[in-house]
């Protein structure tokens, strides 16, 4: 399936663990759409970002399922992006959060 370069990152993720990531290893984190591949999200991050990408790694996290009561219903599954940036760049965006 065909994803427009607007259409791949949905958006950035901020937890604990990506933060300690971005400090060590230089890698960010995003939330992408469900059929990107690794080299849309490559292009995506360099066009938008205008940065340069050392490595994509992606991971499909399967949604939960949750009751309330005798109800059940599943969260949504989604797609995760680390993206590792190469050591010369850094992202404004992470820098005032």
């Amino acid at each position: 399936m065909k994803v427009g370069v607007h259409d791949v990152l949905v958006q950035p993720l901020l937890t604990e663990k990506l933060t300690s990531l971005r400090e060590k290893t230089n890698t960010v984190g995003f939330m992408v759409h469900p059929h990107a591949n690794r080299i849309q999200i490559k292009q995506a991050v360099e066009a938008l970002l205008k940065v340069k990408v050392q490595r994509v790694n992606v991971l499909n996290v399967r949604g939960k399922v949750k009751r309330l009561g005798r109800f059940s219903g599943k969260r949504p599954d989604w797609k995760k992006a680390f993206v590792t940036l190469k050591k010369s760049e850094k992202l404004e965006l992470y820098e005032s959060a």
